[in-house]
């Protein structure tokens, strides 16, 4: 008899073990899943798609101010997750004149920016009274690009917003506008946009959050500030998402 309950107590002791064993297994799957998980997005947002706000106007009304979308980082020629590189892989094709691109500001390459692309390397850019021309012919108005100042300037009068003398675009080169062509820092204020900063082309509007000026102050002074920004955000949640923009085709 007691040789049976130290076996019984035998058994139990190795159950114990064996399900410690499992849980620890069971554990480090996990971990494994999710670093293979975290690798894999990574290595998505580096070099395939990646996701951006809009925190201006100066896209409107294609893109508004709240609007996140997701733009093809590999039709550009994706960018291998390599630290302290820039290897790219080739390109599917090269920017055109009416792609939305996303790229570092030539100003400040830790800033990005979204504008249209107006005109690729070899092209001549010509602005007559905020028309504008490419190799002599009119380059059509984006369907929801918008004027919002109606009088016209000279060139040396906002630099040359309303009107620009033909000027080719050079080798390696772009040149970029904002849909909303009266309120847009673009390529007629700071230049050609160097094809190397070109990160890719927008293609979905996956979320939209419209700005509230009635919305609380998100203040790091008061951490109060926390819990009334996210009490605020969800009664107003079905007013503040604009609901017929999401997943929206970007053109």
């Amino acid at each position: 008899m007691q040789f049976k309950i130290s076996s019984i107590f035998g058994k139990s002791k190795r159950k114990r073990k064996k399900v410690k064993q499992s849980f620890r297994e069971t554990v480090w799957e996990y971990i494994k899943s999710l670093a293979i998980a975290l690798v894999l997005a990574l290595m998505i947002k580096t070099s395939i798609v990646e996701a951006y706000k809009i925190p201006s106007g100066s896209m409107e009304d294609t893109l508004l101010v709240g609007d996140f979308l997701l733009a093809n980082k590999f039709i550009y020629g994706m960018r291998l997750p390599i630290p302290f590189t820039d290897i790219r892989l080739p390109a599917l094709r090269e920017p055109k004149p009416g792609d939305i691109i996303i790229f570092k500001y030539p100003k400040d390459p830790s800033v990005n920016y979204i504008k249209r692309c107006i005109a690729t390397a070899g092209q001549v850019v010509e602005i007559r009274n905020k028309v504008v021309y490419v190799d002599g012919k009119v380059f059509p108005d984006p369907p929801h690009s918008k004027h919002t100042d109606p009088h016209i300037y000279p060139a040396g009068v906002y630099g040359v917003r309303d009107n620009m003398p033909p000027t080719r675009v050079p080798p390696g080169m772009l040149f970029m506008m904002g849909d909303n062509r009266d309120n847009s820092a673009d390529s007629r204020f700071w230049g050609f946009l160097d094809r190397r900063l070109v990160l890719g082309e927008a293609m979905l509007i996956h979320w939209s959050w419209a700005p509230d000026k009635n919305a609380p102050r998100l203040t790091l002074s008061n951490p109060l500030s926390i819990p009334k920004l996210l009490i605020y955000d969800i009664l107003h949640f079905p007013q503040r998402v604009r609901w017929s923009r999401l997943e929206t085709i970007i053109r």
